[in-house]
């Protein structure tokens, strides 16, 4: 991955400069009013004068609704680290669809976190457009190179009214049909077997997995995932504000499923269907490797897990959680202790092989 303190090669299309020397009311006013994450919209407000490194990937993230775990012995101080903070920004604006995002106050950004912030537009495709409330004259030349600038509140009300460029797809490994999947799944792969008696075979009731090393869509051809279970509103709204990606989406998965952590630690990216709607887990030695239903609560966390192992290029067949359940464990468990109610017991040690 680009670092994201460094230069970049930028494309400017989809990067608009509101210029507002008066520093109008109206623009800031009209930008906050525009915050529709449901709509792929969101406004980032930076926080004055904060000297972290990572202090703009944070105010992403606050935008993105993710709350930072407070306290000097945070399980979140991975983000102090810049890499890490805006990683987990790109993988939840992927993940949720971001398309337009609105910074104002920029002319109060260093040059390098206005590049912090060309990177990430760069990484996850969205609009980016920044308020500039001085003189145009003081534009850094890595924005003054930007083509398309606004100055009137007509205009500014008609960006904010536009959608916005469709969503970043990071490139998915295409499926792979049961009968060729043989590449995919390596080592321990047996060729896919058709169920006698059709779909309604009992040898082929919820949750049996018929083929040990295949991804979750061939397996899917085979038989029903397993019914997820489902939970109270309150208590997906926690696991949703989860800052990390990778926390947020193995521990929706231990919640949803009741699995083990042995199964969680060899899901691959392949064992998460395109649409998020089933992911198998597996056992030791392939001996038991079910296949579960998402739930919707839950999709949104594991494609933001997904998004952030594409965006680290990761290959589809690397574990998807491996950097949690064994650099980070202890910040897994931490956030699992912080959730009682989720009834998730993680012990010291459990998660490193």
């Amino acid at each position: 991955m680009r670092g994201w303190e460094g230069v970049v090669a930028l494309v400017y299309g989809d990067v608009s400069i509101v210029v507002d020397e008066r520093d109008d009311l109206f623009y800031t006013r009209a930008a906050l009013q525009a915050h529709r994450p449901e709509e792929g919209r969101i406004i980032v407000q930076p926080t004055p004068a904060s000297g972290s490194p990572a202090a703009l990937a944070h105010d992403m993230l606050y935008a993105l609704g993710k709350r930072l775990a407070p306290g000097p012995n945070s399980p979140d101080v991975w983000v102090d680290s810049v890499n890490a903070a805006w990683l987990a920004a790109a993988a939840w604006g992927v993940a949720t669809g971001v398309r337009h995002v609105v910074v104002p106050r920029a002319h109060l950004l260093t040059i390098r976190r206005i590049d912090q912030l060309l990177a990430w537009r760069e990484m996850t495709g969205a609009q980016l457009t920044l308020l500039w409330q001085m003189a145009p004259r003081g534009l850094p030349p890595v924005l003054a190179r930007v083509e398309r600038r606004i100055g009137s509140r007509a205009q500014f009300e008609a960006l904010l009214a536009e959608p916005g460029p469709i969503p970043a797809r990071l490139s998915f490994p295409p499926a792979v049909p049961a009968t060729t999947e043989r590449a995919a799944g390596g080592a321990g792969y047996f060729p896919a077997r058709q169920p006698r008696g059709g779909a309604g075979s009992a040898s082929m009731k919820s949750g049996r997995q018929a083929d040990p090393c295949s991804g979750a869509l061939a397996t899917a051809q085979l038989c029903r995932p397993a019914l997820a279970l489902e939970i109270a509103s309150e208590d997906a709204a926690a696991l949703a504000a989860l800052a990390h990606p990778l926390i947020a989406g193995a521990l929706s998965v231990l919640v949803f499923t009741q699995a083990g952590l042995g199964s969680l630690r060899f899901t691959r990216d392949l064992d998460i269907t395109g649409d998020v709607c089933a992911v198998k887990l597996h056992g030791v030695g392939h001996r038991c490797c079910p296949l579960y239903a998402v739930p919707a609560w839950a999709r949104p966390l594991l494609a933001g897990a997904r998004a952030h192992h594409r965006l680290a290029n990761r290959p589809p067949g690397d574990s998807v959680f491996a950097p949690v359940m064994v650099a980070e464990a202890r910040h897994l468990r931490v956030h699992a202790g912080r959730l009682p109610w989720l009834g998730l017991s993680l012990p010291a040690g459990a998660l490193v092989p």
